[in-house]
């Protein structure tokens, strides 16, 4: 894709975050790899329904601006997305959010590592919480440091949600599981709890990623939960 089509397709995921209720006022960001020193970034102080392919800003991998673009700068929570690039090759684009109902997971200090629902354990297994880190320091990617090789999906304490994928749509989509997700488990507990399905078949539908081609990184059988 030349850059001019993935800014407009970061504005239609901003869009959409938006009109799901993922964000509010100037919550989220989005970056894009478009090679391994140059960065596609959302910037700080926009709110995600009005983003424009021209407010959009390009970083190098320390995260410094690369083209000038008057009045718009990266988030100061670049540092969370480079990290990821950092330590994931495969990954190509990440998305931060804040769905209330994963949030409330995190907020609640409650992992999502409960193997119930058939989408969401082919595509992201079980989603951790990175532990609290203050935002815009160093703190936030050294949270999310030790799940990055196993998890495509983290929840972040007291915070929100961070996705990865091999492209935009992938990472986007990954947000959307994981916000099902949380919906669905939180009504099976108002009615009665979840019921997890059997270890064999947990097995047999990670086995299945290969041939959905599903790509990134899954952990396997992982619990957090105590």
């Amino acid at each position: 894709m030349k850059d001019r089509e993935i800014r407009e397709q970061i504005c239609d995921i901003c869009h959409k975050m938006w009109q799901q209720g993922w964000v509010a006022a100037n919550d989220g960001n989005v970056t894009v790899k478009l090679d391994e020193n140059t960065f596609l970034a959302t910037p700080t102080g926009i709110s995600k329904s009005f983003m424009t392919p021209d407010k959009i800003v390009k970083i190098n991998a320390k995260g410094e601006m690369i083209e000038e673009n008057e009045g718009y700068r990266p988030s100061s929570e670049i540092k969370m997305h480079l990290k990821c690039y950092e330590e994931r090759e495969d990954v190509g684009a990440v998305v931060h959010a804040h769905p209330p109902t994963a949030t409330g997971f995190a907020v609640a200090h409650k992992h999502l590592d409960v193997y119930s629902l058939i989408e969401c354990v082919i595509a992201i297994g079980s989603v951790p919480i990175a532990p609290y880190g203050t935002p815009s320091t160093d703190e936030v990617p050294k949270s999310i440091e030790p799940y990055l090789q196993e998890h495509d999906v983290i929840l972040l304490e007291n915070h929100g949600a961070l996705a990865v994928g091999a492209d935009l749509v992938t990472a986007y989509y990954r947000m959307e599981t994981l916000e099902l997700w949380a919906k669905t488990s939180f009504v099976a507990q108002l009615i009665g709890g979840e019921k997890e399905i059997s270890r064999e078949n947990i097995d047999r539908l990670i086995g299945m990623r290969s041939s959905y081609k599903v790509t990134g990184r899954h952990p396997g059988y992982k619990r957090y939960n105590k």
